[in-house]
């Protein structure tokens, strides 16, 4: 699960690749926690993610405490279809309060 952070004068700025699940929470984790410790605002770009699963959506979870805690803040931005479809299947639209492109298709 590639992690690629850039620090901007104002932000940080994440893109996640490929899987996000407990066979790469770990390793997403720690560089993650790296990137967490600067209390600054983090934008997290999760259009690259192409499976989720609940670790995935834990670290989400810990990810934005932590942000929190430390006095900045973490926004999720360019949900991908598997993350748009983990979150409302959990019910975390609301805790995560970022906003979010639900897309719909019209079976024949």
């Amino acid at each position: 699960m590639p992690l690629h952070a850039t620090s901007l004068p104002d932000k940080i700025a994440m893109r996640l690749e490929g899987e996000m699940t407990i066979y790469h929470a770990g390793e997403l984790k720690e560089q993650m926690s790296e990137w967490l410790e600067h209390p600054r605002e983090i934008e997290m770009d999760l259009s690259g993610v192409s499976e989720i699963d609940s670790a995935g959506l834990q670290l989400l979870i810990a990810a934005k405490q932590e942000a929190g805690r430390r006095g900045g803040s973490l926004h999720l931005l360019f949900h991908s279809q598997v993350v748009l479809e983990a979150i409302e299947l959990c019910n975390l639209s609301g805790y995560f309060g970022d906003p979010t492109l639900l897309l719909y298709t019209l079976n024949d």
